[in-house]
């Protein structure tokens, strides 16, 4: 299985969404899920603030709160709706008294850094509201969840869709070097998927902004993702740290592992300086070239992403359309649409040009970019005059549920074992090694939490946990705020694993999931009556996760299915007990 250290290092504390903590939950056998926190915050006063005593109805600015996505020590992740045109965002909120000034340094260099990144494929911030203790970032909220996430449920990606994806990240991380920034944290857990499944580069923690000949020397990653010289503590010039990260993403996406891996920092770090990783034989010579062009050990050498982006395996099917570094627009602060509809809500003409000129991030600048956003989103909808409509009202999502786990599905290499058939040999690099790599495929959960690479003690590298930014799959999957009607579970169309699939009565699955839970010393609260709130592990620990169990129908199998969705924590602690749980179901 994929092993996934999240790292803070000494020399660059950061604010990082950790993994979630309940409040009063260590003595009880049903759990209490995070509440909202009441958050008086704007740094001017609100438009038509609604006031309520209802405590799950809380406003910040124009947003309204929905429920937290992340937690961490000093900040958490809220999913929040803006309420004059129905778009929904994450909201960053950060106690800024727990942080010491050099965190807070961090902090406002991430938010200038953001400020003036506008790329398809990168998280886009609306609105940065600051009072005396506290700092709400509102940003993009991508609802397809992590691409971590979605190999765990789909497994390696073919080289057509790998593709895809790829050429995105490469756009999006070459537009930042030409911005002379540098993300320095790339890795499957800060590439999220929004609704049309587009890539999304999230959380900007630890970026820097870099000048060509100055040499940078703060050590800082993900450490199956870094290079060789910060394993070595050598001074770098920016870039090519982040292009060796994109060629571990590159075979992570095609291969659904990771190239260097080890049961400890140690012997990861060892692999990584030999260079030596495994060619499956299912990739292309195309894509292993490709390969050797990151995963350079001498960092001079490394391909830059310009010359990357004429690669032929990059442009493989994409006649007459090769990749080219990413044209920023001018943006458009003159729709007079958009406009006229913020009059109507009571902004005035000079406010709203003002705003715009200034880049403020304010209220008014954020209802201007997000009616935008809105706009595009309704125009795919196949509206003929998007502005006009009722921005209110909710949409419905026709998308298929992705963040699910599929913890039970075997490989392909583990069926032909059962079946007595040969294992097709294995191609490997010129000079290199075979080595135990593990996987983040369908068959990667099927040890259940047992497997070496899921147990391992948490290095000082992983001092903080991680529950990213975005919370995965909200418009994807149902949340469980979406209630079942009367005694029946609700209906969803997806093609579930067959392990997570059974004709069994509803009521009778939602009794065999509790008795599995009890047994794996699992708290939970029934939401609904097909819907459990679950946690494991100590809340005052990392190993702390919480998730989303849901009995639901499947008609197009005429079956039930089991429905997982991560809350909190991190996806390593929550794919171990998925998967164990799900192992455990007699469905």
């Amino acid at each position: 299985m994929i092993t996934t250290l999240y790292t803070t290092y000494a020399e660059e504390p950061r604010v990082r969404e950790a993994t979630a903590r309940t409040n009063d939950s260590e003595n009880k056998k049903k759990m209490v899920p995070d509440g909202h926190s009441s958050s008086s915050a704007s740094s001017r006063t609100p438009r038509n603030r609604s006031s309520t005593s209802n405590p799950e109805d809380v406003h910040v600015g124009k947003y309204r709160l929905i429920k937290t996505i992340g937690k961490g020590n000093f900040a958490k992740v809220k999913l929040a709706k803006h309420v004059p045109t129905g778009k929904e965002v994450a909201i960053k909120i950060i106690d800024k008294t727990q942080l010491n000034p050099s965190s807070l340094q961090k902090l406002f260099r991430e938010v200038r850094i953001m400020k003036f990144l506008d790329h398809p494929n990168i998280v886009k911030l609306y609105e940065v509201i600051e009072t005396d203790k506290t700092l709400y970032l509102v940003m993009e909220y991508a609802s397809g969840g992590e691409v971590f996430d979605y190999l765990v449920a789909h497994g390696r990606m073919k080289e057509k869709e790998a593709r895809a994806k790829f050429r995105q990240i490469v756009s999006a991380v070459q537009y930042c070097h030409q911005k002379h920034v540098i993300h320095r944290d790339l890795k499957a857990e800060n590439l999220l998927l929004d609704g049309d499944m587009n890539i999304k580069i999230a959380d900007f923690g630890f970026s820097n902004e870099f000048t060509p000949g100055n040499k940078l020397d703060t050590f800082c990653g993900s450490p199956p993702y870094a290079a060789p010289e910060l394993f070595q503590g050598k001074k770098y010039d920016g870039p090519e740290v982040d292009v060796w990260s994109l060629g571990v993403i590159l075979y992570t996406l095609v291969s659904g592992s990771l190239p260097f891996d080890g049961q400890n920092l140690k012997e990861l770090r060892e692999r990584v300086l030999r260079g030596k990783y495994r060619i499956p034989f299912y990739m292309s010579t195309d894509c292993e070239n490709l390969l050797k062009r990151f995963l350079v050990l001498n960092p001079t050498k490394r391909s830059r992403l310009e010359q990357i982006m004429s690669d032929k395996w990059m442009n493989l099917g994409y006649d007459n359309q090769d990749l080219k570094p990413y044209c920023e627009p001018i943006p458009d602060f003159k729709d007079e649409r958009r406009i006229e509809i913020m009059l109507q809500m009571g902004f005035s003409r000079d406010e709203i040009q003002e705003a715009l000129a200034n880049n403020r991030y304010d209220e008014v600048m954020a209802t201007y970019l997000l009616l935008d956003e809105k706009r595009q989103k309704l125009t795919l909808n196949g509206s003929s005059d998007p502005l006009m409509e009722n921005t209110s009202a909710p949409r419905p999502s026709t998308s298929i549920p992705t963040g699910v786990p599929a913890p039970v599905r075997p490989s392909r290499a583990s069926a032909r074992r059962e079946r007595g058939e040969r294992e097709l040999p294995r191609r490997y690099s010129e000079g290199r090694t075979p080595h135990k790599t593990s996987g983040i495929t369908r068959a990667a959960t099927e040890a259940g939490g047992s497997s070496s690479g899921q147990t391992k003690p948490r290095s000082d590298w992983d001092k903080t946990g991680a529950s990213r930014g975005v919370a995965p799959d909200e418009e994807r999957v149902p949340s469980m705020n979406d209630t079942s009607q009367g005694d029946k579970p609700r209906s969803l169309r997806f093609t579930w694993s067959m392990k997570t699939t059974s004709s069994m009565d509803p009521q009778e699955m939602m009794e065999e999931i509790k008795k599995v839970l009890e047994s794996n010393d699992c708290e939970y609260e029934q939401r609904d009556n097909f819907l459990l709130l679950c946690c494991h592990g100590n809340p005052s620990e990392a190993n702390h996760v919480q998730w989303e169990m849901e009995v639901c129908k499947l008609p197009r199998l005429s079956l039930n299915g089991v429905r997982f969705k991560r809350i909190a924590g991190t996806s390593i602690n929550f794919k171990n007990i998925a998967s164990t749980v799900a192992n455990e179901l007699k469905l």
